[in-house]
């Protein structure tokens, strides 16, 4: 059984991640400072360091754990992820995102840990016409969030490229569900868990423009449910464990959807209207990102199972 060191792992998506490495018969110590992600989302027996990526002390804090525990490698999960906010602070997601990332390798590689798991993004595409985008695609963001997680692909792959690691960068597409209530998306920006609440509370959630050239009008992404999305990552850290190093890898299920057929999908699983109204275009966001999944399919042996009635279950 290997151990894998989860920044960011109270969060939404760390959390199902270190669910899923334990089925696969691994083990997972948390690295979080808690600002964003909850204890309560964690095993009872699950090892906490809480500790912030830029904190003086990180190198410390690996150094220790590597010589209680034999850690196989990282999944570096932790960063700030949304689009408006990071138009509006960009600096802030530069410091922490690329700079978080920087300071997480220098400590891995300082502390003998020679493979990473990198949690990217489809918003390193931005704006695109390509359908599927495949990972050859020009990687052009329209938001700094895009570009932070892009940058942190490029530390990555040249620190990799001088110190050996194992890696791969995933990027992610529009995550959605969950595997229960406790591990459920809480976060005030992604788009299912606001139609959840606008459900509950009949506060309408915004629609960020209907005059997009898609469908329908609204925007349309490729949503993959977080089971999938986590046991990606278990796929991964198999590879990096067989001396493989796969690159950047799409994790998505080839389908778009837009907002709209969100809302829908929703109103089917709970029988009830949702109340939205169409608002302005949000700044950062493209018009629609929908992934090609064949190379991590071909690299990995990973696919997609659950669909969309799945990720709008009630429990997410």
């Amino acid at each position: 059984m290997s151990t894998w060191l989860l920044t960011g792992g109270a969060g939404y998506i760390g959390a199902h991640v270190l669910r899923a490495l334990r089925a696969a018969g691994h083990d997972g110590v948390v690295l979080d400072d808690l600002s964003t992600g909850l204890a309560e989302r964690l095993p009872d027996d699950a090892e906490l360091l809480r500790h912030d990526l830029l904190d003086p002390d990180l190198g410390k804090v690996l150094a220790d754990l590597t010589r209680r525990r034999d850690v196989a490698g990282v999944v570096h999960l932790a960063a700030k992820k949304s689009v408006p906010e990071s138009v509006a602070l960009p600096l802030t997601y530069y410091e922490h995102n690329v700079g978080g990332t920087v300071a997480m390798l220098r400590a891995a590689t300082a502390a003998g840990i020679g493979r990473f798991v990198y949690s990217s993004s489809a918003a390193v595409y931005g704006e695109t016409s390509a359908e599927p985008v495949a990972e050859e695609h020009p990687t052009l963001p329209t938001s700094p969030y895009g570009e932070t997680k892009l940058a942190g692909e490029w530390a990555v792959r040249r620190h990799a490229e001088a110190e050996g690691l194992s890696w791969t960068a995933l990027r992610y597409f529009n995550v959605a569900g969950a595997a229960s209530a406790t591990l459920a998306d809480r976060g005030a920006t992604n788009l299912l868990p606001l139609v959840m609440r606008a459900v509950d509370t009949g506060t309408p959630v915004k629609v960020f423009g209907d005059d997009w050239p898609t469908p329908d009008g609204t925007c349309l992404r490729d949503y993959v449910h977080v089971d999938d999305l986590a046991e990606a990552h278990v796929a991964a850290a198999a590879a990096l464990e067989e001396g493989r190093s796969p690159g950047a890898l799409n994790v998505g299920r080839n389908e778009g959807t837009s907002v709209l057929e969100v809302i829908r999908a929703v109103e089917d699983a709970r029988g009830r209207p949702v109340p939205h109204e169409i608002v302005g275009r949000r700044p950062g966001d493209p018009a629609r990102v929908v992934a090609d999944a064949s190379r991590i399919a071909t690299v990995l042996g990973w696919r997609a199972s659950r669909g969309l009635a799945e990720m709008c279950a009630a429990r997410s």
